[in-house]
């Protein structure tokens, strides 16, 4: 990476870390507090986010090369599904799973589209103008569905002993374990095509930035020896009768 293109990566990542910590504070600010808000995919996936561009951002001063680009586009993917999903699922009226939009201060509101658009944008940027190309495979996908499995675990765990969940398509009192278990395969499929799509933008992007295959220049004919004779990439031929 140039020095131009390191020291654009560093401020966009600085812009990444402070937007998550603006999102979750100015959240707090409202009716919610920090403990409230850890149980939610969005705080998890900004944390990560944050977490990862800030020692993007220490490894980059060291001089060190940035993390593997299979956790880069994980973390990324998470934060990706938390913009798609509130966007186009919780805040959607046409949705069956669209939440009530409560009343919102203005800190709250500001903070909410900090942990709902600015971030997810801002890491899907990075991502796409500074991780190293080629490096993902479609696998990935697949193994890129350990997190957000694993979260369901946690929010049905923590629903059957609090008897609260998170997001309506994870709530179990309302769509019973079938029902959720219906949303939650429909998500994955989703999940994994998303990480398809990142596998296949990395390799097009790759491919655009891969130099032409250089083309070798004609054989140049050697000066007459003292014999009277050319020689040329391996052929000779008399000058003269």
């Amino acid at each position: 990476m140039t020095l131009r293109r390191g020291s654009a990566a560093m401020v966009l990542r600085l812009l990444v870390v402070l937007s998550v910590l603006a999102g979750i504070v100015l959240t707090a600010a409202g009716p919610a507090t920090v403990t409230g808000l850890l149980p939610y995919f969005t705080i998890q996936s900004n944390i990560a986010v944050g977490l990862l561009a800030g020692y993007a951002v220490v490894r980059a001063r060291q001089g060190r090369p940035d993390p593997p680009s299979a956790l880069r586009g994980a973390v990324t993917l998470y934060i990706t599904i938390t913009g798609v999903v509130y966007h186009l699922v919780l805040a959607n009226p046409a949705s069956p799973f669209a939440m009530a939009q409560p009343d919102r201060s203005l800190a709250d509101a500001v903070g909410n589209q900090f942990l709902h658009t600015v971030v997810p944008l801002l890491a899907v940027a990075d991502w796409a103008f500074f991780d190293r190309r080629g490096r993902l495979r479609p696998r990935y996908a697949v193994w890129w569905l350990a997190f957000p499995l694993a979260y369901l675990a946690f929010a049905l765990v923590r629903g059957a002993l609090v008897d609260s969940y998170p997001y309506p398509f994870v709530d179990a009192g309302q769509l019973g374990y079938t029902g959720v278990t219906a949303s939650a395969v429909g998500f994955a499929v989703a999940f994994w095509l998303l990480g398809l799509v990142f596998v296949g933008v990395d390799r097009g992007l790759a491919r655009r930035a891969r130099p032409p295959a250089s083309v070798a220049p004609p054989p140049r004919a050697a000066p007459p020896n003292s014999t009277g004779t050319t020689e040329t990439a391996g052929t000779t031929g008399t000058v003269g009768s």
